[in-house]
């Protein structure tokens, strides 16, 4: 009977340092995130407009894909700088896009 018990604390304390591992993964940031779709820009862009390519946005649960678009420049002249995640004190973050 005592072994039974032994057996089964050992197999909860298991259980429960595995939960830890897995859910620990969160402090470091979500995991990076899958290649994007394949996605051809729309074939029929309006003058004075530039293509803003789409990219996974985190839910706090998931990824989720934003659909690229053809968007109209604050103004003329200005270039679209995608987002793109980077390294920042052992954490990975997503700097949004943004007009230079």
């Amino acid at each position: 009977m005592k072994k039974l018990i032994g057996t089964g604390i050992f197999a909860l304390a298991l259980t429960t340092t595995a939960g830890c591992a897995a859910r620990g993964f969160a402090r470091f940031g979500p995991p990076p995130p899958p290649p994007p779709p394949y996605a051809a820009r729309a074939a029929h862009a309006r003058a004075g407009r530039v293509w803003v390519p789409g990219y996974y946005q985190w839910t706090g649960r998931r990824y989720r894909w934003v659909e690229g678009r053809w968007v109209r420049p604050p103004r003329p002249g200005m270039v679209w700088v995608p987002g793109y995640r980077e390294h920042r004190r052992g954490v990975y973050v997503w700097v949004e896009g943004h007009w230079r």
